[in-house]
C-alpha cells in the first residue's frame, strides 16, 4: 500500500477518532444498547456517503480551499456564512465539552476537583494555541496508530474480563429524547469532513486514491465505535458514565488510569487542533490579527463553562444534531452544484439518484428540528 495512501487514511481517522467516541457508550446505553448500535451503523454509512460527496467536490475544483471556501464557490456568500457559522458553533461546543470531559477523566484517577482540573487544562491549551504549537498535526500517522492501539487494548481488556453482561444491551423504552441523544453524539463523533481537502493534498500525485482513502478511513472508525460502545455498555450497564473511561474502574486501577489518560490525550489533541483551526479561520478568512483571533477562540468556551454549561453529553449531542447536521445539508447541496459548475474532471464520480441526497437532507432537517423541539420541551 502506498505511503501517501496510508497518510491520507491516518489523516481522516485522526480527525474522526477523537474525544467524541468517549461519549458514545453513555448515549448508546440511554437509547438502549442495540438500538444505539444500529444508529452507529446507519449514521456511519450516511457520513461515509457525505465524505465521498465532499471528496468529489474537492476533486471537481482546481483551486484549494477548506470547507468554507468550497461553500463560497458553489453556494455563494450565504453558503459560506452558514458553513462558517456551523464551524464556529461546533468548535466552541467541542472546546467546552473537552474542558468538561478532561476534568471528569482526571478526577477519576486523581480525586482532585473536576472544576479545578478543567480550568487548569483550559489555561494550558489556551497558551498552546496562543503559541501556535502544531506538533500534533505533524505526526498524525503515529498518533492515530497509538490511539487505535490503545482503543484495541481497552476493548480486549473488557472482552476478556469475564464481566460482560448482554442484558445491558437489551433495548430500553425509547422516546424522542432517548433516540435523539445518540443521534447527535454519533454525528459529532463521526465528523471529519475538514480532513478531506488535506487528504487531497497528501494524494497530490495520485488523486484517484482519494475515494479508497475515504472508505478505508471511515470503515475502521465505524467498527471501533461499535465495538467500544457495546463493550463499555456491556460491562458497565447503568454505571456507564458520560465520559466512558471513568466507568472502567471495575477492571482495575491499571485500566482506569490507561483509559482516562487516553481520554485526556484524545481531548487535548482535539482541543489543540480545533482551536488552532478556528484561530486561523479568524485570521486568514476574516483578516483579524493574531491576539484578537486568539481571544475570540478561547474566551467564549471558558465563559460557557463558567456559566454552567458543563453537561458533556448534552453539548456533544447538541453540536452534532445542529452544527454537523447543517454541514451535511450544505455538503449535499455543494455536491449537486459542483457536478455542473466544477472546473475540472474528478478522479471519481458518485452518481447516486437525487433521492439519496434528498433523504440525507430530510434526515438532517428532522434531526435539527427535533433537537430544537426537545430543548423547548414541546
Amino acid at each position: 500500500m502506498q505511503w501517501a495512501l496510508l497518510e491520507a487514511i491516518a489523516t481522516l481517522m485522526g480527525c474522526v477518532i477523537g474525544a467524541g467516541v468517549i461519549g458514545l457508550p453513555y448515549a448508546i446505553y440511554r437509547a438502549g444498547g442495540l438500538t444505539g448500535a444500529v444508529e452507529i451503523i446507519i449514521l456511519g454509512i450516511a457520513v461515509l456517503v457525505l465524505s465521498l460527496y465532499m471528496g468529489e467536490v474537492v476533486l471537481r475544483t482546481s483551486s484549494r480551499h477548506q470547507l468554507t471556501g468550497y461553500a463560497n464557490i458553489y453556494l455563494g456568500r450565504a453558503g459560506k456564512f452558514l458553513m462558517a457559522a456551523s464551524m464556529i458553533i461546533s468548535i466552541y461546543g467541542a472546546l467546552t465539552a473537552y474542558t468538561v470531559g478532561v476534568g471528569a477523566a482526571l478526577n477519576a484517577i486523581t480525586g482532585l476537583p473536576g472544576v479545578h482540573i478543567s480550568i487548569g487544562f483550559f489555561c494550558i491549551m489556551a497558551l498552546l494555541i496562543f503559541l501556535g504549537l502544531r506538533t500534533v498535526e505533524e505526526s498524525e500517522l503515529l498518533i492515530t496508530s497509538i490511539k487505535t492501539g490503545i482503543f484495541l487494548i481497552i476493548c480486549a481488556a473488557i472482552f476478556f474480563s469475564g464481566r460482560l453482561n448482554t442484558a445491558h444491551l437489551v433495548s430500553r423504552s425509547a422516546g424522542l429524547g432517548r433516540l435523539l441523544l445518540p443521534y447527535g453524539v454519533i454525528l459529532f463523533a463521526y465528523t471529519g469532513f475538514a480532513a478531506i481537502p488535506e487528504m487531497r493534498e497528501e494524494l497530490e500525485e495520485n488523486k484517484a486514491l482519494l475515494k479508497k482513502a475515504i472508505i478505508l478511513g471511515m470503515l475502521p472508525c465505524m467498527i471501533i465505535y461499535l465495538l467500544f460502545s457495546l463493550l463499555v455498555v456491556g460491562i458497565s450497564g447503568e454505571g456507564t458514565t458520560e465520559v466512558a473511561t471513568v466507568a472502567l474502574g471495575s477492571l482495575g486501577m491499571g485500566t482506569l488510569i490507561l483509559g482516562n489518560l487516553f481520554a485526556t490525550a484524545a481531548m487535548a489533541t482535539s482541543f489543540l487542533a480545533l482551536g488552532l483551526a478556528l484561530k486561523e479561520m479568524f485570521q486568514y478568512d476574516y483578516g483579524i490579527s493574531s491576539l484578537p483571533a486568539w481571544l475570540l477562540t478561547c474566551v467564549v468556551p471558558i465563559i460557557l463553562f463558567l456559566a454552567g454549561i458543563n453537561n458533556f453529553i448534552l453539548i456533544l449531542s447538541s453540536v452534532g444534531a445542529l452544527a454537523i447536521g447543517l454541514d451535511g445539508i450544505l455538503i449535499v447541496l455543494m455536491h449537486w452544484r459542483a457536478k455542473s459548475r466544477g472546473d475540472r474532471t474528478p478522479e471519481y464520480i458518485i452518481n447516486h439518484p437525487r433521492i439519496v441526497g434528498l433523504l440525507l437532507i430530510a434526515v438532517f432537517i428532522v434531526g435539527i428540528v427535533c433537537q430544537v423541539v426537545h430543548y423547548m420541551g414541546v
